[in-house]
């Protein structure tokens, strides 16, 4: 799994012209699912999600995690993040793993996150065409992939 995580002071996701989730503090965090990926490298990237330290502390060192803060979490599907541009100019996308086996995973690791202790978690809507709001704090953007965690 590769996650993007982004702090943001808010985020939203809109389906046609609904809302249909919104955070305020905490991380945006984009999410691709490759082949491989099953409920351990869902545990994994959750556990490593919530405990990372990336949030201020009174003195502006990043040095509290999201449970700390008390933060929320925007979790968008995101197959892109398995694009590989290597060769000519379409990128391809054979790394993704299929919707029967991605969104059953994207939604466990939602569930993962509230198991964890986060207390608002929002997500997009699979498949959807999505318009993403983010606003980036910091900014602040790291990306995690469980091969290298």
């Amino acid at each position: 799994m590769r996650a993007v995580l982004q702090r943001v002071r808010h985020g939203n996701v809109t389906v046609g012209d609904q809302v249909v989730g919104q955070i305020g503090p905490g991380y945006v965090i984009l999410l691709g699912v490759t082949h491989s990926d099953g409920p351990a490298e869902v545990k994994k990237l959750a556990e490593k999600t919530v405990h990372l330290r990336v949030f201020e502390d009174a003195q502006g060192k990043m040095n509290l995690s999201a449970l700390d803060t008390n933060a929320e979490m925007l979790v968008i599907s995101q197959f892109t993040l398995y694009a590989d541009a290597r060769k000519g100019r379409r990128p391809s996308f054979t790394d993704a793993a299929l919707p029967a086996v991605a969104e059953p995973l994207v939604a466990h690791f939602a569930a993962e996150l509230q198991k964890l202790g986060i207390k608002k978690v929002a997500a997009g809507v699979f498949g959807a065409h999505m318009i993403v709001h983010i606003e980036n704090d910091g900014p602040v953007t790291i990306i995690l992939d469980t091969k290298e965690l």
